[in-house]
């Protein structure tokens, strides 16, 4: 791309938790930003989330392609949209890539309303966006980056608290942290996801769709890492599932992305967040 002093971006939900990180590394990285907000406390125009979700990325995407400016357009994904889990519901296929996609009408463990929502709106958004790119591909480029659970330290308030639910026995958010290990037989975690969002805006040419993860780690593996601190963790959150999925994409290492955070060095970060911020 051009010169970043000359290059500008726009950063949707720049107040979020990755977007008010992301906000901050590009500006440290010499770019100038421009970020959008919401009003949180306006809900007449999300009557439906799923809806909402697929009709924000296409005004998006329109408006990119109306300016004649926009080079390209970068979809914070999830990874909750490619899940391994065979279509019948009878257990997982034997790797996790990018050619899957989540089977929406199984049901799976510790699902609730809103995990049900999010799931499917991320899925059939990034569904829409892989239409888009293919249908604007002289137009503009389309990178979808499908993120794991995304642990570390954060700018505004707050606690990657999903990370933490087995030591803080918050069960509400324990749940999303076991629905995402039913849904993908394990849990994707990572770090480097602003770094991530910069590489694909740096790269020449990128599209497509990329799972964006450093580890692929079970809840029991979280929880044995965190007993070396607090040896009272309940039991329950030691025992292992037996699940043996691997990993297989390494399509964002391939185009020459590296990940500088370990599991440990993941799990440690959101611990020390979590301190700050008296959850723990």
């Amino acid at each position: 791309m051009e010169n970043k002093g000359s290059c500008k971006v726009c950063v949707t939900g720049g107040a979020g938790y990755i977007g008010s990180f992301l906000v901050q590394l590009l500006l440290q990285n010499g770019y100038t930003v421009h970020a959008t907000l919401r009003n949180l406390g306006d809900e007449s125009k999300y009557n439906n989330t799923i809806d909402a979700t697929i009709n924000a990325l296409k005004e998006i995407a329109d408006a990119c392609i109306r300016s004649g400016t926009v080079k390209r357009l970068i979809y914070t994904a999830s990874v909750a949209s490619a899940s391994p889990l065979k279509e019948d519901g009878s257990g997982y296929k034997t790797i996790i890539d990018e050619s899957y996609w989540t089977p929406l009408h199984l049901d799976v463990p510790y699902r609730n309303c809103f995990l049900k929502e999010y799931s499917e709106a991320k899925t059939k958004s990034e569904q829409e966006a892989l239409k888009i790119g293919e249908d604007t591909a002289n137009e503009l480029e389309v990178v979808m980056l499908c993120c794991g659970l995304v642990g570390g330290g954060i700018v505004r308030s707050g606690s990657p608290s999903v990370f933490v639910s087995q030591i803080s026995n918050d069960m509400m958010q324990y749940q999303s942290l076991r629905y995402l290990e039913e849904l993908l037989g394990k849990v994707p975690i990572v770090h480097d996801v602003c770094r991530a969002h910069i590489f694909c805006a740096e790269t020449p040419s990128v599209n497509g769709r990329f799972l964006c993860t450093s580890s692929f780690v079970s809840s029991a593996e979280m929880a044995k890492h965190y007993q070396k601190s607090y040896p009272q963790l309940k039991q329950e959150y030691l025992e292992e599932r037996g699940i043996e999925i691997k990993w297989g994409s390494r399509k964002l290492e391939d185009k020459g992305f590296a990940y500088n955070y370990s599991t440990e060095m993941i799990l440690d970060d959101c611990l020390d967040c979590a301190k700050r911020s008296g959850i723990v």
